[in-house]
C-alpha cells in the first residue's frame, strides 16, 4: 500500500453532517429543486445553470438576501462525528488535509477552520459591502470534475497522485479519484454515491464515524487513544 501524502475530502455528509450546503438553504427559504438536480446529476445543466436556477427560487420567496441569513441556515450542524479526531492524526502523521467541496463556501470555510485544514476549495456567493446577496461566484469547484482541484493540489505541492486518498460520499466525488490515486466511498446516499462506488470498485465505508475510513486507507483501526 503506497505512502499515504495527502488526503483530499469532499465536505458535507463527510466531514460536516448535512446531507448539502445548497439543500440547507432550500430547506431555509421552502424551495425544492429536484427536478434541476437530477438534471444535474444527469450533466443536462452546469454548475452555473444549477446555481442561478437556485437563487431565482430564492429571490422569488425572498428578493433581498443577507449573508447573516444565509449563515443561519447553517446553525445546528455539526462536524461528522470522528472528522476532529481523524484530521488531527492525518495532520500529525505529516499528511496534507484539504477540503475540495462544491459546497457553499460560507459553510465550507468555516468547518475548514474548524478542522485547521491545510487547504480548502469551495464555491458561493458574491456579496455587496453590506452584506446583501449580489450573485453567484465564478465556479471553482466543478461537482463533475473534482479531480481538477486535487490535481492542482498536487502540482501545488510537489505529491505524486499514487500518494493521495479522495474521500466522497456520492457519485460526481469519484471525479476526485485522478489517475495513480485512490478513492474511499464514506456513507454513501443511496440516491447519489452508493450504486456508483460499487460500479467503480472502490472501498466502502457504512455508516456515520470518519475513524471507519482508516482501514481501507492504511489497513490497520484508527489509533485508540
Amino acid at each position: 500500500m503506497p505512502e499515504v501524502r495527502a488526503v483530499a475530502f469532499d465536505c458535507d455528509g463527510v466531514l460536516a453532517d448535512n446531507d448539502s450546503s445548497w439543500q440547507n438553504i432550500h430547506d431555509h427559504f421552502g424551495t425544492e429543486n429536484s427536478e434541476m438536480l437530477a438534471k444535474f446529476l444527469r450533466k443536462e445543466i452546469t454548475d452555473e445553470e444549477f446555481v442561478a436556477d437556485d437563487l431565482r427560487m430564492w429571490r422569488e420567496v425572498q428578493p433581498e438576501i443577507h449573508r447573516d441569513e444565509i449563515m443561519r441556515c447553517y446553525s445546528g450542524i455539526k462536524l461528522m462525528p470522528g472528522a476532529r479526531e481523524v484530521v488531527g492524526e492525518l495532520q500529525a502523521r505529516g499528511i496534507l488535509v484539504a477540503i475540495v467541496s462544491s459546497g457553499v463556501d460560507l459553510l465550507i470555510g468555516s468547518i475548514a477552520q474548524m478542522l485547521k485544514v491545510d487547504d480548502w476549495a469551495a464555491n458561493g456567493f458574491e456579496w455587496d459591502d453590506k452584506g446583501w446577496l449580489v450573485g453567484a461566484k465564478p465556479t471553482v469547484v466543478d461537482s463533475h470534475d473534482k479531480g481538477a482541484m486535487v490535481e492542482k493540489l498536487a502540482h501545488i505541492n510537489g505529491i505524486d497522485p499514487a500518494h493521495i486518498v479522495s474521500v466522497g460520499d456520492s457519485g460526481p466525488d469519484l471525479s476526485m479519484m485522478i489517475p495513480g490515486s485512490r478513492f474511499v466511498g464514506f456513507n454513501p446516499a443511496s440516491n447519489r454515491g452508493a450504486d456508483a462506488f460499487v460500479a467503480a470498485e472502490v472501498p466502502i465505508v457504512e455508516g456515520k464515524d470518519l475513524r471507519d475510513i482508516w482501514q481501507p486507507i492504511f489497513g490497520e483501526p484508527f489509533p485508540s487513544n
